[in-house]
């Protein structure tokens, strides 16, 4: 079982790079110079949009960068990866979950790292160790992930740097997570989706009255966090059109 230690962050003015939060990564200036942009990028936001990403701007880290999708709750999957992950898998890892680099004893906390990041959301600093074996030196690493917005404003992208300290000796390495850090954030972005989301709207409204009509017992918060894509896929399934349906028969 991993620590978990857990603070919740202060807003930053926008423009301004608070240099004291990095403090505890001098050992790992990839890491540093990872999250240094992507604070730059939120400003007084607490997420940015993955197509806000320059690679230029973190040029030294590139190698040892990542950015994955959230295809389902707690699973992240791999569209882009730099060299040194696949030094350490020793093969071409975009397309792979990001749980193929640990151990299967910490698939299942990782997921539930991945999936409180998203949801919350909020950063995490992973202090990950691989065990000695043939051919294998003890490797010790950190890996950063930070959640980003995709081009609908959805929380399913996340940008990360796995950074470790040590040679790699025979590939593949995977890692078991020793502690997980955790900031909660906060933005004005947040406060907007807030307010969206406390705010009466008709189409949810209207979609309560006809579930209220048809027998079902479902209240308008329960569309809450849908997109208006997900609202109009909701009111055309099958159960929704057998509401317009009548049966009728012939008396005999």
């Amino acid at each position: 079982m991993f620590r978990d230690t857990s603070v919740t962050a202060i807003r930053q003015p926008s423009n301004v790079i608070a240099m004291s939060r990095h403090k505890n990564y001098s050992h790992s200036s990839h890491i540093a110079e990872v999250e240094g942009y992507w604070h730059a990028l939120r400003g007084r936001r607490a997420v940015p949009r993955r197509a806000e990403v320059d690679p230029r701007g973190i040029e030294r880290a590139l190698e040892r960068t990542f950015i994955l999708e959230q295809v389902a709750p707690g699973v992240g999957r791999l569209r882009i990866a730099g060299s040194h992950l696949t030094d350490l898998m020793g093969m071409e890892v975009r397309g792979m979950p990001l749980t193929a680099l640990f151990v299967p004893s910490a698939r299942d906390a990782l997921s539930v790292c991945l999936d409180q990041l998203c949801r919350t959301p909020s950063t995490m600093l992973l202090s990950l160790v691989s065990a000695q074996a043939a051919g294998q030196q003890k490797l010790t690493a950190r890996m950063l992930l930070l959640p980003l917005r995709n081009e609908d404003g959805v929380i399913n992208r996340v940008m990360g740097c796995l950074d470790s300290a040590g040679l790699v000796g025979i590939a593949p390495r995977r890692f078991s997570i020793a502690a997980c850090h955790t900031t909660v954030l906060d933005g004005d972005d947040l406060t907007a989706d807030r307010a969206a989301a406390a705010a009466p709207e008709p189409a949810r409204n209207k979609a309560a009255m006809h579930l209220q009509g048809s027998g079902f017992s479902q209240s308008p918060a329960a569309f809450s966090g849908q997109t208006p894509n997900d609202r109009t896929r909701a009111d055309a399934s099958p159960a929704s059109a057998f509401r317009h349906l009548r049966l009728v028969t012939s008396e005999t």
